[in-house]
């Protein structure tokens, strides 16, 4: 991985990003100068579809809009070792000096609200255990990590210990990435604009352990528009200065080409958005959700599970059908 100095897209990125947010400071060294873009990974669900169906009419589009895009990973229950996956795929992207983006899923009862989802560690016990292999697997590398998309936004379906027990998981997490990942970026995930108010949002970032990770991460798996979120993250950013500090954010545009339309599991008509990139009404847009892979069990994706590929569903998001 290589060690420039700060590089003009990040001086210039420091002018987009608004004013509440430029007085956050930097829990970690800076991942983004540290490499040479973002990780491509090779062995996405999409990349995979279409290595396996080079004749498929809708494999051009899917690789070209999808496949070679930069997209996060997401680790949970099904990943195996965590050590070893993490690790593997971290090694990936820095073998080639890339920023690899990974999403951390596997909270002990997480989608409450949602339920198609549901799973994750058997306990509290056992999440710790695991968000600490997850954090030293990373070691030294550059990256980036959100933590737990939902986490926050699902109290109104849990009872007061479950969310106390939440707490402190994703606070002990945070503090493991602090202690084990000194070159990651960690976003707690901080739902939409449509979920929970700013105010209430920032207390549960503040009690969840926000001031010790870079920031926030918002419109995972959603679909509302990038104004839409970059407004909210101020306001939620804003708010936080109640308890003496504000974030950045970053936003998810892997699937709001064509912003919201009330729905959220696998609504029809919905288009990709902006690329990963630095800035854009946020500190990142970053496609962190992969376009094509289900929600679960609904709307156009009647009859799959949460997570699967979908080569029908990737092709429609690619022209807003």
């Amino acid at each position: 991985m290589k060690r420039p100095l700060l590089t003009t897209a990040l001086a210039a990125l420091a002018l987009a990003v608004p004013a509440v947010l430029a007085a956050a400071p930097a829990a970690h060294a800076d991942p983004i100068s540290q490499t040479s873009g973002f990780y491509v990974n090779p062995n996405s669900s999409p990349a995979t579809w279409v290595a396996a169906n080079p004749g498929d009419g809708r494999a051009a589009a899917i690789r070209t809009e999808i496949a070679q895009r930069p997209m996060a990973s997401w680790f949970g229950n099904w990943s195996g070792d965590i050590a070893s996956a993490v690790g593997g795929y971290v090694g990936a992207a820095d073998a080639v000096d890339k920023l690899p983006l990974l999403v951390a899923y596997n909270l002990p009862g997480r989608d409450a609200c949602g339920g198609h989802s549901g799973g994750g560690a058997g306990s509290v016990a056992a999440y710790d255990a695991w968000i600490s292999s997850f954090a030293g697997a990373i070691g030294s590398r550059p990256a980036v990590v959100v933590i737990e998309p939902d986490a926050l936004g699902d109290f109104n379906c849990m009872s007061q210990a479950q969310i106390n027990d939440r707490v402190g998981m994703l606070s002990r997490a945070v503090g493991q990435f602090r202690a084990k990942a000194a070159n990651t970026w960690v976003y707690l995930d901080a739902g939409n604009p449509g979920w929970v108010d700013a105010a209430t949002m920032a207390q549960r970032l503040n009690q969840a352990g926000v001031s010790g990770a870079r920031g926030f991460a918002l419109n995972v798996s959603n679909y509302f528009t990038t104004g839409e979120n970059s407004a909210y993250g101020n306001r939620v950013a804003a708010e936080l200065q109640r308890f003496g500090y504000t974030k950045p954010f970053v936003i998810d545009t892997s699937r709001n080409g064509n912003g919201a339309n009330g729905q959220w599991c696998n609504p029809a008509g919905r288009r990709i958005g902006t690329p990963t990139q630095l800035g854009g009404g946020a500190e990142m847009l970053l496609w962190l959700k992969t376009p094509g892979e289900s929600d679960g069990d609904c709307g156009v994706g009647a009859g799959s599970t949460a997570g699967q590929f979908l080569p029908e569903v990737a092709y429609r998001l690619v022209y807003g059908h």
